[in-house]
């Protein structure tokens, strides 16, 4: 097709009209907090203003994205309801994290590698940016996959996946990289409305489409319905606990934490983020099997990650089905924009201000801070080319960060006697274990039945025995490491920023 009749193929579709106003509002958004954004911690934390209701809704927007949808519905598709155990794990965090919250906001500071210097030393602050960075810019790649493809559903003959995949990219790091914390906070508000009403409307009207719920239980393998379905407990697992400890440990949550205006805001936050995240991810699940019975072959069969927004594109009328496609578009987008500017801003507190020009001033820091995204951004997409399956590049992601961070993490805040060897130890074997676990090395030198497990237990496992036995072997924290993470603690110096 020549450029010509691309471009009026992508004028005369119906999806267009739906991404181009997605697409004006998110700019306008960020461009309308452009000028507020004057200082460090106006870009990173949005001045620590965040209201419950703002904190619900970029919380829930930047948790679920090409993970729950592409990743967590393809496993919907193939294996029906126990997809769930991956988003059970998020929910378990989630409980634990209503302790967290309160906690997390009277610390208060930019960064969790902030909070690793504070409770630890130096060693772990960077060993934390390096496992965060490996996280992190794995999440956004196939954020961009994500967006790809939809691009390439909506406009088949004139945007391939690659295309798309760039244009996702572009897109996603200028927007990023305008206005910091505050233009993708407001942003996800709007998003998150528009993806809880579209998807709860669009179930029922799949169901009915399908023929009823027995029609759909009819089409489908009677594991579908099942709680652990035609997975093993082990495997069920191992989708169970990298959402889970990737949840506790979350950064982009703690820095919203930081965000919130007070440790009300934040307790409450998280209350609103449990219901909203465990109503839309069963949703999802259930609008995939759904999918999974009324699209059983074909195009989506050879893709099913693609099974919600093809769904929505095939099988509803098309007022509801723009809508949907659209809030998945602009939840990935979301997603993103989350998950890019949180890295960035390590490189930027962790790195470039505490280490190169800790006096620098506002504007260079901003100056910086842009920069960075674009880079990180850049590191991204070239993950993003290199990428087969979402949920693989998923699972890879969650264990780098439940072994390497989330273990030290949640000792800052509940043990007392983990010390800053064990940290250091912790990250390091954390990170070590799940980079090389698929290596040929691995492969050649352990059995095949252990070789051929996810990460997750091998290097949670290391992580872990590494934080007790060294903290139990050197000498214990001393009281100024302990007083700012104590369940009391909220001087003025703490909230400070």
């Amino acid at each position: 097709m020549n450029p010509f009749a691309a471009a009026r193929a992508v004028a005369t579709n119906p999806y267009s009209a739906v991404l181009a106003v997605i697409t004006l509002t998110l700019l306008a958004v960020s461009l309308g907090r452009l000028n507020k954004t004057k200082t460090k911690a106006d870009y990173l934390v949005a001045g620590r203003s965040l209201p419950a209701f703002v904190l619900i809704f970029t919380l829930l927007s930047s948790w679920i994205g090409s993970g729950s949808l592409l990743g967590g519905a393809e496993n919907a598709y193939r294996h029906g309801f126990a997809a769930l155990w991956q988003s059970a794990g998020g929910w378990a965090g989630l409980l634990l994290i209503y302790f967290i919250a309160p906690r997390a906001r009277k610390f208060a500071q930019f960064t969790i590698p902030d909070l690793l210097e504070a409770r630890y030393n130096q060693t772990a602050r960077v060993l934390g940016v390096i496992a965060i960075l490996f996280t992190y810019t794995a999440i956004t790649s196939y954020q961009f996959i994500g967006g790809g493809d939809i691009l390439h559903l909506i406009f088949p003959n004139a945007i391939s996946p690659t295309l798309g995949k760039y244009l996702i990219a572009a897109f996603v790091i200028v927007f990023t990289a305008i206005a910091g914390m505050s233009s993708v906070v407001y942003m996800d508000v709007v998003i998150g409305l528009l993806a809880t009403v579209s998807m709860l409307v669009s179930l029922p009207v799949m169901i009915h489409l399908a023929g009823g719920w027995s029609a759909v239980q009819a089409a489908l393998p009677a594991t579908h319905f099942q709680v652990l379905g035609d997975l093993t407990l082990t495997q069920g697992l191992e989708l169970f606990l990298p959402t889970c400890l990737l949840m506790l440990g979350n950064q982009s949550m703690y820095q919203k934490f930081f965000s919130a205006k007070s440790e009300k805001d934040a307790s409450r936050a998280v209350v609103g983020w449990f219901i909203g995240a465990t109503i839309l991810e069963t949703v999802i699940v259930a609008l995939a099997v759904t999918g999974s019975a009324l699209f059983p072959a074909g195009e989506v069969h050879q893709h099913p990650r693609e099974i919600l927004a093809y769904s929505g594109m095939h099988g509803l009328p098309l007022g509801l089905g723009v809508l949907l496609v659209g809030a998945i578009f602009a939840k990935i987008i979301s997603t993103a924009n989350n998950y890019l500017f949180s890295p960035a801003t390590n490189l930027v507190n962790d790195v470039f201000v505490r280490y190169i020009a800790p006096e620098a001033a506002n504007k260079r820091i901003l100056i910086v801070s842009r920069l960075m995204v674009v880079l990180l951004g850049l590191w991204a997409l070239y993950q993003s080319t290199h990428t087969e399956s979402v949920l693989k590049k998923a699972l890879y992601a969650y264990t780098i960060y439940s072994a390497a961070l989330t273990p030290v993490i949640l000792a800052a805040f509940f043990w007392k006697r983990a010390t800053a060897s064990a940290a250091v130890a912790s990250i390091a074997a954390g990170t070590f274990v799940t980079v090389f676990w698929d290596s040929a090395f691995i492969h050649h030198h352990l059995p095949r039945a252990l070789a051929d497990r996810d990460a997750i237990f091998p290097a949670l496992l290391t992580s872990l025995g590494c934080l007790f036995l060294v903290s139990l072997l050197t000498p214990r924290p001393s009281a100024a490491q302990l007083d700012p993470f104590a369940a009391e603690a909220a001087t003025p110096s703490a909230i400070a920023q």
